[in-house]
């Protein structure tokens, strides 16, 4: 069975002309699934492919406002669009809450598609349907976030780390992954955050056999030359790349 990931967005808080927020949609079975809500989601579903009508659920890693702050025009966009079926929404009990808020501010009313709130635990498991599994794990970040995993029978596993200074929880998590999808923020280490030699060092020990570079910045981080010279000088030696927005990532072994 086939599946890709699609990167909805690529880059930081502060966002470039040609990076939005970053965020990403597994295609695959028990998709497509929606990782982080940022800014125009629907629209950019829509330019990768993807209908987002067909959302079988949504996936909030934290609370900062980069990753969910796209959550209210999405529910408006889909229930203007005509779906009335619940779309759960899964997230760590604070995130979730924040989220709530949001939606609370806009006033949607009944111009919302309805939500199912199912709160997780950072390393608690999800079987949401079609051989789909998905295994997260708690980041090292300024708030409470959760790192993914996801992965199906005779579909290699992709990782991402959402928001995290390197930490073995990743390691873990990533490990036996074919992909890691990591943030790479700053060009030198910062709480919170990665730079593209760290990224790069979580790759090489978690033994992944792809790299992509993400919440990351040409303009704020550096050139994207420098930042694959980086990847390897942390001791990666697989496949990288500077993830695009609306870049298609297949998944085969």
């Amino acid at each position: 069975m086939t599946a890709h990931i699609l990167l909805l967005g690529t880059g930081t808080g502060l966002p470039d002309p040609d990076r939005t927020y970053t965020h990403l949609a597994w295609d695959g079975p028990g998709g497509p699934l929606l990782i982080d809500v940022g800014g125009d989601s629907y629209r950019r579903l829509l330019a990768g492919g993807i209908d987002p009508q067909m959302l079988r659920g949504i996936i909030l890693t934290h609370s900062h406002c980069d990753h969910i702050n796209g959550l209210p025009a999405l529910l408006f966009s889909l229930r203007l669009g005509g779906r009335t079926e619940p779309l759960p929404i899964y997230g760590l009990p604070e995130t979730l809450e924040l989220a709530k808020s949001y939606l609370e501010a806009a006033g949607l009313e009944e111009w919302t598609t309805p939500v199912v709130w199912q709160p997780l635990a950072a390393g608690e498991r999800l079987q949401p349907g079609d051989g789909l599994e998905i295994a997260t794990a708690r980041t090292s970040h300024s708030r409470p976030c959760i790192a993914v995993r996801l992965s199906a029978p005779a579909v290699p596993a992709v990782c991402y780390s959402a928001d995290t200074e390197p930490c073995e929880e990743i390691i873990r998590l990533a490990t036996g992954a074919h992909v890691l999808i990591h943030e790479a923020t700053t060009p030198e280490p910062s709480p919170g955050h990665s730079t593209p030699r760290q990224a790069g060092a979580v790759a090489a020990a978690a033994g992944v056999q792809q790299l992509v570079l993400v919440h990351f910045s040409p303009r704020w981080t550096m050139p994207i030359e420098r930042a694959l010279a980086e990847v390897v000088a942390g001791g990666f030696t697989g496949k990288a790349s500077v993830g695009v927005d609306l870049q298609v990532i297949p998944l085969v072994a």
